[in-house]
């Protein structure tokens, strides 16, 4: 199952019921979402025990608009839009988590 997370981890719990919820498969966050992904936030201990059960994207064009290239966790890919619509063909059940 593809999870998909849009919504900022310090403005909503989504990313933490995803990871209370969801038994595994893969995780793709976008638009404030990607702040999860990033070395040196409140968040990024979560991100990485999460690595353990899921594998985790990013939206590259999401992580640039927000200047944080560079500062995106070891292990999490970045993936374009034609990578997220892989992700989407790829997994036979998507959930988006508001």
């Amino acid at each position: 199952m593809l999870n998909i997370i849009n919504k900022s981890p310090l403005s909503g719990n989504s990313l933490d019921s995803c990871l209370n919820v969801a038994a595994g498969g893969e995780i793709l966050l976008i638009e404030d979402a990607v702040y999860a992904a990033t070395t040196g936030n409140a968040f990024e201990k979560k991100i990485r025990e999460a690595m353990g059960r899921f594998k985790i994207y990013a939206l590259q064009p999401d992580i640039e608009a927000r200047g944080l290239a560079d500062r995106v966790i070891e292990g999490v890919s970045t993936v374009g839009y034609d990578g997220f619509v892989d992700l989407v063909v790829a997994n036979r059940n998507c959930q988006s988590w508001l």
